[in-house]
């Protein structure tokens, strides 16, 4: 995907959302696997399907509902994406991250992603909800290969606070005021589809990760490369411990993180509440 293709997608992406509707969000919201519920908090105006918005992908994944919603959430404007892309759906990460591109020219400046992962602090375990505090990009690629354009960011964005600690801090006043449990770490995002082995999880916790996923990290490059602020929630859904590995199941994943939502969502919530 060219660098000027990528423009002229962003333009009509966004020009066809605005002939349907006015809000003009001032957050972004990616809802991950079993994590879309989080839309029933946000007072929507408009429900827009993905299918209906030109350049988006579409959502395969079980759980992702594939609707970019608009409305207010704690008093505050914002779009949600009830659904996400991977890089195991076949979609290059220039065509995964599009939305995110989209949301910042229709004007968010902050974007709040959030995730199913698999736990591997031994210290941590699954229904735990996690502030992502840094990541490592084990995908194989990079949303930003390729020529660059200026007005969509610099070439060389620096990643040294890709999380907002700003951010983190509000997160964190907000899981004590509201008695959320709230543990902090590291995020490491690999390709998938299949899970890790023994072996690999091992590697990952001895690389610094406490968590592992297969999404979130080309958002945040993409959300970072164009100047806005980043607050990323994990839920653990699934404990990977390479002596107790058991067989993960993706209906357990689901019901662990529709257990864990209303504490995402009350969090998320009281986050942009306060922004």
């Amino acid at each position: 995907m060219e660098a000027v293709s990528v423009l002229e997608q962003i333009a009509e992406a966004t020009r066809a959302i605005r002939g349907r509707t006015t809000v003009q969000p001032a957050v972004g919201i990616i809802l991950g696997t079993g994590l879309g519920g989080l839309a029933d908090r946000i007072e929507v105006e408009c429900a827009i399907p993905y299918d209906e918005i030109p350049n988006f992908p579409l959502s395969t994944v079980e759980s992702h509902s594939g609707r970019l919603l608009f409305g207010r959430l704690g008093g505050k404007p914002v779009v949600a994406m009830q659904g996400r892309f991977h890089l195991y759906e076949g979609y290059d990460l220039q065509r995964v991250t599009l939305p995110v591109r989209v949301m910042r020219a229709l004007g968010a400046e902050t974007l709040v992603v959030s995730n199913a992962c698999g736990g591997m602090n031994p210290f941590w375990a699954a229904g735990d909800l996690v502030l992502i505090a840094d990541h490592i990009n084990l995908l194989g690629d990079n949303p930003l290969i390729g020529p660059n354009h200026e007005e969509l960011g610099p070439r060389f964005p620096d990643m040294s606070e890709p999380y907002s600690q700003a951010l983190q801090d509000l997160a964190v006043q907000v899981a004590l005021d509201e008695r959320i449990p709230l543990r902090r770490g590291v995020y490491a995002a690999v390709a998938g589809p299949n899970l890790e082995t023994r072996a690999e999880y091992r590697m990952l916790r001895t690389m610094g990760a406490d968590v592992v996923g297969m999404s979130t990290v080309p958002e945040v490059i993409v959300a970072v490369h164009g100047g806005m602020r980043v607050l990323g929630i994990s839920i653990i859904t699934d404990d990977c411990f390479p002596d107790s590995l058991q067989p993960a199941v993706l209906e357990s994943i689901l019901r662990v993180a529709r257990g864990a939502e209303p504490r995402l969502t009350a969090l998320v919530e009281g986050v942009v509440a306060r922004m």
